[in-house]
């Protein structure tokens, strides 16, 4: 087999493998944080964070597929390692710059809740009906 698509095919499986474990994590971990940013509102809550899960997916699968392409074509094994180390390692920079990016909105929602600024909720939705 072609050096070339054994670099792209590992940079493929290991990239795209990242990314799910990322964003399970996210999802299954996040929930407490975004319950709270949202003042409460598990349903709200949950929308958003699998609204988060859909959107990371398609931005990072995205960008996974436009950074295919190698300059260089790898012609040995040490190549190949050369080359996807530094595609994956660019691919983990990009998974953890949305991570902290997303963890600074959140934050900044979550100071909104508790400093009372953030919009009115619609009846019924964090305080029960009269």
């Amino acid at each position: 087999m072609n050096p070339t698509v054994i670099t792209y095919s590992l940079y493929l499986v290991i990239s795209v493998a990242m990314t799910i474990w990322v964003a399970r994590t996210l999802h299954r971990n996040g929930r407490v944080f975004l319950v709270r940013s949202f003042g409460g509102d598990e349903n709200l809550a949950d929308s958003v964070n699998h609204l988060l899960v859909v959107g990371f997916y398609l931005i990072n699968v995205g960008f996974i597929s436009l950074f295919l392409k190698l300059n260089t074509r790898p012609e040995s094994v040490e190549g190949i390692f050369e080359a996807i180390s530094g595609k994956v390692g660019i691919v983990l920079l990009v998974l953890g710059g949305m991570h902290f990016f997303n963890l600074f909105i959140f934050h900044r929602l979550n100071r909104r809740f508790e400093t009372g600024t953030a919009p009115p909720a619609p009846r019924g939705v964090y305080q029960s009906e009269p």
